[in-house]
């Protein structure tokens, strides 16, 4: 395919001389940088996943790795139509040599399907990869039909991680096994409450039983028909994928409306001290994913940080706690880094793309590696897994809150530090 990118390269800065992965040492010809292109929802409800951009990239830039780079960011504003749009800015106008994206599937889908298109090479994350995945081809329901991406590489955990976390998280406790489901109409709510490849099939194979009532618009201002419904199945656990004012108004109406059940375990919305904060008390023993902690044991490929040097780093340059979202946006410029040390032209994104599926490098995160390890045939080429724990939020007399991992049975090498707790 002749893309515009094709077209524009005619001409541009070439000299990327080889480099050593996790030295990179490369010649850039005419001093020119290599561009990277990043979008992320920095506004809007999701911008809780790019708390920690600012202080990432300023301190990737800051090392001897992140000098040969320019980083050019762009908001989504929580929009997927205005992350495509920045993201076709970013290929045209600016002439990145790699686009880097984070963030649910609402950013790094139409900023992956937008690279796909133009042949600018793509490294995603923070987005389960089935929603990345199927939700980028033609017809999502029809397997037969999908099919491998040139450009677009991803890496995360999948529905099957976070169903067996959930679960070794909920059989600590003895409950009635009733769940109700929190599924808005988007792209992880769709694919978390499909009937055939979503969460109930995995919940119901350990005899929990799945109450759905539906899809809501996201920005909801209303739960009660959500509230009612898992009165009306005696639901003891709730369970979702919920931006985080929307869980904030559906756990302060089911409160005040008299449902509290014994375990709350909600994706997306929880994963941040500030959103947990705002509950008070009725925050304590939230449970959710982990997908990075400051007890993490790895380290960075870039700096030599361990998770928890880079956790403590982030809290003493903002004077914030730290988020999860940390390990994996400095993940991105650890793989970005080192896929463009391993090419002789950063302009040539064939070369690149080839590059990202060769990559094998230890991160902060885990190991990235496009080897099709424990991912199906039909998404080894552009998924990559890494670990996933499950945690509680536990709240301190001074009311903040600490993130304590209490299932590690998916990923021993992340220390477990307590058993679940039930809310009442």
């Amino acid at each position: 395919m002749i893309t515009r990118r094709k077209l524009l390269k005619t001409g541009a800065a070439t000299g990327l001389a080889m480099a050593t992965p996790g030295l990179f040492a490369p010649a850039i010809a005419q001093g020119a940088k290599i561009r990277i292109g990043y979008v992320s929802p920095q506004s809007g409800p999701l911008a809780g996943f790019a708390e920690s951009d600012a202080y990432n990239i300023e301190s990737f830039l800051a090392t001897s790795v992140g000098q040969n780079f320019e980083v050019i960011v762009k908001d989504s504003q929580s929009d997927p139509n205005r992350a495509a749009a920045v993201a076709k800015e970013l290929i045209v106008d600016d002439e990145i040599n790699l686009m880097i994206v984070a963030s649910t599937p609402e950013t790094t889908n139409p900023v992956a399907t937008t690279c796909e298109a133009e042949g600018m090479p793509c490294i995603s994350t923070k987005a389960p990869w089935q929603p990345w995945f199927i939700g980028q081809q033609g017809n999502p329901g029809d397997p037969a039909s999908w099919q491998p991406f040139d450009f677009a590489f991803h890496y995360f955990w999948g529905l099957e991680d976070v169903i067996a976390v959930f679960l070794n998280m909920w059989n600590q406790i003895e409950t009635n096994k009733q769940v109700g489901g929190l599924f808005p109409n988007d792209g992880d709510g769709n694919a978390w409450g499909d009937p055939n490849v979503g969460v109930g099939p995995g919940f119901a194979a350990q005899g929990y039983t799945l109450n759905d009532p539906g899809r809501y618009q996201n920005l909801n201002d209303d739960f009660s028909a959500q509230i009612n419904a898992f009165k009306a199945a005696n639901c003891d656990i709730v369970t979702g994928v919920v931006i985080p004012p929307d869980f904030t108004t559906f756990r302060n109406q089911a409160l005040q409306q008299g449902y509290n059940p014994k375990i709350i375990t909600v994706a997306k919305a929880i994963l941040f001290p500030q959103s947990v904060e705002a509950l008070g008390e009725a925050g304590h023993n939230l449970s959710s994913e982990v997908w990075w902690s400051a007890q993490h044991p790895f380290k960075s490929s870039v700096t030599g940080q361990s998770a928890g040097d880079l956790a403590a780093d982030f809290t003493a340059k903002t004077g914030r706690p730290w988020t999860q979202p940390i390990g994996f946006v400095h993940s991105l410029f650890e793989v970005a880094s080192n896929v463009m040390g391993r090419v002789d032209d950063p302009t040539d994104g064939e070369a690149v793309a080839a590059a990202i599926a060769a990559t094998d490098v230890d991160t902060i995160v885990g190991k990235v590696a496009w080897n099709g390890a424990g991912v199906p045939d039909f998404a080894k080429t552009n998924v990559t897994k890494t670990p996933l724990v499950g945690g509680q939020w536990r709240r301190k007399e001074d009311g903040t809150f600490d993130l304590v991992i209490v299932d590690n049975k998916t990923a021993p090498e992340i220390p477990a530090a307590s058993a679940m707790e039930a809310l009442a």
